[in-house]
């Protein structure tokens, strides 16, 4: 199977899950983030804003303010494929951009530097014990976690997980992955 198959399975998945099944998921999830040792040494949080078919990532967002965090959420520059970091205090910050996604508004006062983030989670359709992950196709994350210092996480449940994924030499492995069952280190899987 070719990654554009993956791809496909991995949305369908994600679109599969019932509402019920998936809250509970995400309990479990967050009950694991805000528990473990990465999360709580962390600093300075890099994280995406969820859409519906996701895994919700405004309960991290919020649990990280609560906590006196500092979130930093992603913007897309498509013409450069590269991902930068804003911090985000309020949603008021965000502004719909293209396939209804949301962003932080791009202003050079909240830009975080890429190695100032301690834990970065990553969102993706699959994974593997490697840590190899299948994402949207675009090589945002796979670029920016290259030469990245902090911490990689991506957020996904056990119905994501697969024996193997292809993967090609610029495609970068995530060191952990949190699902329903905990925080897995993809050295250990």
């Amino acid at each position: 199977m070719d990654k554009t198959a993956y791809r496909f399975k991995g949305k369908s998945i994600l679109h599969n899950i019932s509402l019920r099944e998936k809250q509970s998921i995400e309990s479990s999830m967050y009950q694991s983030l805000f528990s473990s040792e990465e999360w709580n040494k962390a600093k300075i949080i890099g994280v995406t804003l969820s859409q519906d078919h996701e895994w919700s990532t405004e309960p991290i967002i919020e649990e990280g303010w609560k906590a006196g965090k500092t979130i930093a959420a992603p913007r897309c520059l498509p013409k450069e494929k590269q991902l930068e970091f804003y911090q985000l205090d309020s949603y008021n910050q965000l502004e719909r951009v293209y396939f209804g996604l949301r962003e932080p508004v791009r202003d050079k006062d909240w830009f975080v530097e890429k190695n100032a983030i301690d834990l970065l989670l990553v969102p993706g359709l699959l994974f593997d014990s490697k840590g190899y992950r299948i994402g949207y196709g675009g090589g945002y994350y796979d670029r920016f976690i290259e030469g990245f210092r902090g911490k990689t996480m991506m957020i996904a449940s056990e119905k994501q997980r697969e024996d193997t994924l292809p993967f090609e030499d610029y495609d970068q492995r995530v060191e952990y992955v949190l699902t329903e069952k905990g925080i897995h280190s993809t050295y250990t899987l």
